[in-house]
């Protein structure tokens, strides 16, 4: 890919504070910029200064949804390389979602080549305190100006970078959950299994009314018989039952989560047993009424590991491993971030170098 660069003649303070950097609050000084046209395919790749876009009121996307997005993150590692935690997966990720929502899939080795290039030219703004990192955001809209239900013909795929610290205020500290019961995210046949923006709208209602009550995040139901648990608002779930790791097979309302495949992965290597299929709230009342549910966790790019030390279903709360972060949750959070920020053996190949 001929990607052509310019350079900001403006450039940006850097946060002074990696402690205090948040989540998604500050951004780098450039972006990556590449059009689509029907006829034309993907062209003109750039990298930018950051600023905002310019777009027709009558964009599609503003009025009919089509936004595919992703996330996943650069690291510095401690002997001041720059990495990405498996960005092809990112990649064939959204070439899922995009064909759900009519939109043009992208060329995986060259668009991880493009988010590398611009990582590599943001590399000062890498923070390297214990639990920080570059966020990367990857999205695809559709540009055409027509108001009419039916594909846009032109598309801009977007890359911009954030310096984060920790997804969650308390960090490691375990999150309290509220089962939803009440609304619907997905059911099979619609667009669960993608990350469009779509299915983060649907979802704010519930976390808000959630939030009200004293919880960070939702645990959603299937949205059928809404007895089979889902995934968590902003990432997949795991249960450690009577010794055993479960979590909800993938089956086209939830997404495919590349931290959830990583963590699978590592239990395997380790010889823990694992299982995906079905697991119904039913399931794991009775398991925390007899004392067997053990642990639970959510994982995803932005938290990596979150532990869950309660959940909330209608009447019934079950208070987690006496709210505390179980064995395998602090074991998996310490492999993956040490493989991710190079401090330990990267066994399975995940680690893309940058510069």
């Amino acid at each position: 890919m001929n990607i052509r660069v310019e350079l900001t003649k403006s450039p940006k303070p850097k946060p002074q504070d990696e402690t205090a950097l948040g989540f998604g609050k500050i951004f780098t000084d450039h972006m990556f910029l590449m059009d689509y046209n029907t006829q034309k395919g993907w062209y003109d790749p750039r990298i930018v200064p950051y600023g905002p876009l310019s777009m027709d009121p009558a964009s599609s996307c503003l009025h009919y949804g089509q936004l595919v997005f992703e996330g996943l993150k650069a690291y510095r590692t401690p002997d001041n390389r720059v990495v990405c935690f498996r960005p092809d997966e990112n990649i064939k990720r959204m070439n899922q979602s995009n064909p759900r929502l009519c939109m043009p899939e992208l060329d995986v080795p060259s668009t991880v080549e493009a988010i590398a290039k611009l990582v590599e030219v943001e590399r000062d703004w890498i923070p390297s305190a214990p639990g920080t990192s570059l966020y990367i955001r990857p999205f695809v809209i559709s540009t055409e100006a027509f108001l009419g239900v039916h594909p846009s013909d032109d598309y801009l795929f977007v890359v911009v970078l954030s310096p984060v610290g920790a997804y969650y205020k308390g960090g490691l500290a375990p999150v309290k959950i509220y089962v939803e019961d009440k609304y619907v995210r997905a059911v099979k046949g619609g667009t669960g299994f993608t990350k469009c923006a779509g299915n983060y709208a649907a979802s704010l209602r519930s976390q808000s009314e959630a939030k009200a009550l004293g919880y960070e995040q939702v645990l959603w139901l299937d949205g059928v018989e809404r007895c089979n648990v889902e995934e968590v608002g902003s990432m997949n779930v795991f249960f450690v039952v009577d010794g055993k790791v479960v979590t909800p097979a993938i089956n086209g309302s939830i997404l495919s989560g590349i931290t959830r495949k990583s963590c699978i992965d590592l239990l395997k290597s380790w010889n823990i047993p694992v299982e995906e299929r079905t697991v119904s709230i039913q399931e794991l009342a009775e398991a925390h009424k007899n004392g067997k549910l053990e642990e639970a966790f959510g994982t995803g790019t932005a938290a990596v590991i979150s532990p869950i030390g309660e959940l909330k279903w209608k009447d019934t709360v079950m208070e987690i491993n006496g709210n505390r972060i179980g064995g395998i949750s602090q074991r998996l959070y310490d492999e993956l971030t040490g493989i991710q920020t190079g401090a330990r053996e990267d066994k399975f190949g995940w680690v893309y170098p940058i510069a």
